[in-house]
């Protein structure tokens, strides 16, 4: 089968590689039906994330058919069609038990495409697959589905639930990728009073205009910090959610943020960021960051059913399986691409 390899930063190739096995008795084998580019993979193929090795086939987020499971499995059989969740979760462990699976101490967290073989394939081994795939309605599509392995249980949990977004909130989402663009989504559904989205590409944020943000401010060419005070009357943003990773967008945040409220670190830093906590100690902001966990990937699909996620507009360019090279192109060019979510398919 193919798949797509990275080589070292930089060197990607969708190439010839073994079919995947059962390796361990939780284990289940999918034919890959649906996937997608996460801009985490493009931090790997930048050097960002150094445990990725040479070898790696990359990919976090699909949808399949399970052509095969390992003995340990149950409630899964040959047929089924599930969403191949972004964090695999052996439920045994402290934090799994705890509900934080993407800091699972038995082999599981983010390891599709980081530390074992990922889903950008043909076909692909999914450990622990009784807990880390969710088998899907027929009246959803694979397209919106595979939304759900990554992006918005990120956005939700990561952004929106670290940081308390509360009923008329003032909420800055700095960056409007596709990560930002699932934290207004899921930000929505707490009925802020503003939404303002900070990015320096036009096309995002006319696309966050679409997806809820009331606000949208072109970095470099207006003062975000400007907007902000005058949206709030001086006093800041009550929620400020970095969603690009980069040292400067992550200070823009701290200096968003009012007395007292939150900033909610989404984005892959491969860079050390600046503290300015001479300025923040006597403020009472609170930081967090996060890795997701998944555990409300099976009410965002509840909500994708009864029509409370509109999802419509998040993909903007499709491809067939084989086409990985050309998608990775696109996906990583958007200010000339316009390109938010790819989605290629079998």
């Amino acid at each position: 089968m193919r798949g797509l390899v990275y080589s070292g930063p930089g060197a990607r190739s969708w190439t010839q590689i073994p079919d995947p096995g059962i390796q361990e008795p939780r284990d289940a084998i999918i034919r890959v039906d649906a996937v997608t580019i996460c801009g985490t993979d493009l931090h790997i193929l930048g050097g960002d994330v150094p445990e990725v090795a040479p070898g790696r086939v990359l990919g976090h987020e699909a949808v399949g058919t399970v052509v095969e499971t390992g003995t340990g499995v149950a409630g899964l059989a040959a047929g089924d069609r599930v969403l191949a969740s972004c964090i695999s979760a052996c439920g045994i462990c402290r934090f799994c038990r705890e509900g934080s699976y993407g800091q699972c101490l038995g082999g599981g967290g983010w390891i599709l495409g980081h530390l074992v073989d990922g889903v950008q394939s043909e076909y692909a081994r999914i450990p622990f697959a009784d807990l880390s795939t969710y088998k899907l309605p027929d009246l959803v599509s694979d397209e919106s589905a595979v939304l759900l392995a990554d992006i918005l249980p990120t956005a939700y949990e990561v952004g929106v639930l670290n940081g308390r977004v509360r009923p008329g909130d003032t909420v800055v989402v700095v960056g409007a990728g596709p990560i930002g663009l699932a934290a207004v989504v899921t930000a929505r559904l707490y009925s802020p009073a503003h939404i303002v989205v900070v990015d320096k590409a036009e096309s995002r944020l006319l696309a966050a205009k679409m997806f809820g943000a009331d606000t949208a401010v072109v970095a470099g060419a207006e003062d975000p910090l400007a907007v902000v005070r005058g949206l709030t009357g001086g006093l800041g943003a009550d929620v400020v959610m970095e969603a690009v990773g980069t040292p400067q967008t992550f200070e823009l945040c701290a200096s968003l943020v009012r007395p007292g409220g939150r900033v909610a670190n989404i984005g892959v830093h491969g860079k050390a960021a600046t503290l300015h906590l001479e300025d923040l100690w006597i403020r009472n902001v609170t930081i967090t960051t996060g890795l997701v966990d998944t555990f409300s990937t099976p009410k965002l699909l509840d909500m994708l059913v009864a029509g409370q996620l509109d999802l419509g507009h998040m993909v903007t360019h499709r491809f067939g399986l084989d086409e990985f090279m050309p998608a990775y192109d696109v996906f990583g060019d958007p200010a000339h691409t316009g390109a938010l979510k790819v989605v290629l398919t079998r």
